[in-house]
């Protein structure tokens, strides 16, 4: 039997691509795509479990988590093991609207806690919680633009803020931008859109290059050192990395060489591998690498337990690479053009259906909260998943070590 609870993340973003927090998706089993629990305590374990076991300033890198209450988990004290800057409430719309939720909404907004509502629906029993409500979520997809504006005309002088959730593309967004709607949900920042003519720049081609060589599994230490030395703003990073408080070294390190003598050559080339890759990405973007980041980590932590002899190195690179398209805003076969990638991690980005590619799809559905198709792919994987949950986990504790240590 499956016991623990598993986690996913999406992030709502303003217009500028920065993320404001995280919706924390969870399900009590591997295989359920909804909590159908009578007396739904998932949410009570989301939270304590999240507390507990991961943190939040893993899961939402110090940012708000947006997390589902039902009837059952609004009437308790849950909420309230989480303080109001870390938690916004959604509120689904398959709560009663009783005057004991009422009173419950009414006591959680007066602590500070923000509480939404998730797919409102005008002149519904849930307008008795507007006086309570600091956002509403709009899916976008199934909502009629005439519907969406009218909740946007009446919402902002209240100062509710407004989600468009489902946004799948750069052009919903700015529909619904243009509406009045400030934050956003959805996959469009993880899909190339507007696909660029342009060529790839010389200096975005260098990085490339540069990428694929530092994932060699036969990279020398002397070879790893002239890398990262034939950008001085790469090697600069490495530095300020290595002697940062996050790493704890009792002595300042002055070369390249030391940080690879004392820290190791796989330490050195994965933070090589992330500022590289950082090099491709728009700073308004940021999201996107960060991701990316989470992909490579979990790539790599469940590539061992997979089937055939793909190296972790090569899983690291898999997931580093995977949104590039996304990066360049162009299809992934011309952004591979030319960059020399081990032949099966190649092939497995552009969709062929090998072992790698299969990873990367586990991976990839765990992470958007889709347990069942995760599921069924990591046991075609030979993953179990209870090490697919575990990966994910401190992929995103590494994810936002990674974060802090830039922030050095």
């Amino acid at each position: 039997m499956d016991d623990a609870v598993h986690f996913a993340r999406q992030p709502i973003l303003d217009i500028r691509g920065s993320v404001f927090g995280f919706e924390l998706l969870y399900r009590a089993t591997a295989g359920a795509d909804t909590c159908t629990e009578p007396d739904d305590q998932a949410t009570a374990r989301v939270l304590i479990d999240a507390l507990l076991s991961i943190g939040f300033d893993a899961l939402t890198d110090g940012r708000p988590a947006f997390i589902n209450f039902t009837t059952t988990t609004l009437l308790s004290d849950v909420a309230m093991q989480v303080p109001p800057s870390q938690l916004a409430i959604e509120i689904i719309e398959t709560v009663p609207i009783t005057q004991d939720v009422i009173d419950a909404c009414r006591r959680l907004h007066e602590r500070g806690y923000a509480l939404g509502l998730d797919d409102f629906v005008p002149d519904s029993p849930a307008e008795a919680l507007l006086p309570y409500v600091s956002f509403i979520k709009m899916d976008v997809l199934q909502t009629p633009t005439e519907a969406l504006a009218a909740v946007a005309t009446r919402m902002r002088p209240k100062g509710i803020r407004l989600i468009a959730e489902k946004v799948e593309t750069r052009e919903m967004q700015q529909s619904v931008h243009a509406l009045g709607y400030q934050w956003f949900q959805g996959f469009y920042y993880c899909r190339p859109s507007g696909l660029s003519t342009k060529a790839v720049s010389p200096q975005q081609q260098t990085y490339l290059r540069l990428l694929a060589a530092l994932a060699r599994e036969d990279l020398t230490v002397a070879e790893l050192e002239d890398l990262v030395k034939s950008d001085a703003s790469l090697a600069l990073r490495v530095l300020r990395a290595v002697n940062s408080p996050a790493v704890g070294l009792c002595r300042e390190i002055t070369s390249l060489r030391q940080a690879l003598v004392l820290l190791g050559r796989e330490r050195v080339r994965q933070w090589a591998s992330v500022w590289t890759l950082a090099g491709l990405n728009s700073p308004t973007e940021a999201q996107l690498l960060m991701t990316a980041l989470l992909r490579a980590r979990c790539c790599e932590e469940v590539g061992g337990h997979a089937h055939g002899r793909v190296s972790a190195g090569e899983y690291f690179l898999l997931g580093l690479c995977s949104l590039l398209d996304a990066v360049l805003r162009r299809p992934m076969a011309d952004v591979l053009e030319g960059v020399p990638l081990p032949a099966i991690i190649r092939d497995a980005l552009l969709g062929t259906p090998n072992q790698p590619r299969l990873v990367l799809d586990t991976v990839t559905a765990y992470a958007r909260g889709d347990w069942s198709g995760a599921t069924a792919l990591a046991r075609r994987a030979g993953i179990p998943f209870q090490t697919l949950s575990q990966a994910y986990a401190d992929a995103l504790r590494w994810t936002r070590a990674m974060s802090a240590v830039e922030e050095t």
